[in-house]
């Protein structure tokens, strides 16, 4: 997983200066910690997300956060069964969403740096790698344990509290040639 990580990051092609530096970072955290993708590296560790799009690509799905109590893109933590990150931000979107069948773009579309609480002893960072996927036709989401509410939203009418981040994913999600 270690080596599939460093593989996407450094093919990927940021598409500004500052996710360039982003993009560095995370490189020069996965050098650094040999367990940089697991949620035990302190001071932080890679995590996987997803925009999830209808099949037409008009909303997305968002989630309620239980512990963060704002709407977010669906994703977490890597796990050891998980072999790539792409693989990772796939199970962790159906999971979630109790969507099967998301179609997911191979290659990330952002890169995302943000203070979370995963340990007892304070923050930490994720260094989140975000993906795009679509949904099937009609498909029918079901709210996870991990969710206070699940629902769609227009690309363009996303709801408060969601934060600038989250934002950027969905404008560069919806952008993007389908």
């Amino acid at each position: 997983m270690h080596d599939d990580a460093v593989r996407v990051l450094e093919a990927w092609r940021a598409p500004d200066p500052e996710q360039e530096r982003l993009r560095l970072d995370f490189l020069g955290h996965l050098g650094t910690y040999g367990d940089g993708l697991w949620r035990e590296c302190l001071p932080g560790h890679i995590t996987a997300s997803t925009a999830v799009l209808d099949a037409e690509g008009s909303r997305v799905l968002l989630t309620l956060h239980r512990k963060i109590k704002a709407w977010l893109q669906l994703g977490g933590h890597c796990e050891p069964r998980d072999a790539t990150l792409a693989g990772a931000a796939l199970r962790e979107a159906t999971e979630e969403s109790g969507i099967a069948g998301l179609r997911l773009r191979p290659e990330p579309v952002q890169l995302d740096r943000h203070r979370v609480r995963c340990h007892p002893d304070g923050t930490t960072w994720h260094l989140d790698v975000q993906y795009v996927s679509y949904a099937p036709e009609n498909a029918r989401y079901e709210v996870s344990d991990e969710s206070d509410d699940l629902r769609w939203f227009p690309v363009d009418a996303l709801p408060e509290p969601t934060d600038d981040a989250v934002r950027r994913l969905v404008a560069r999600a919806s952008a993007l040639p389908r």
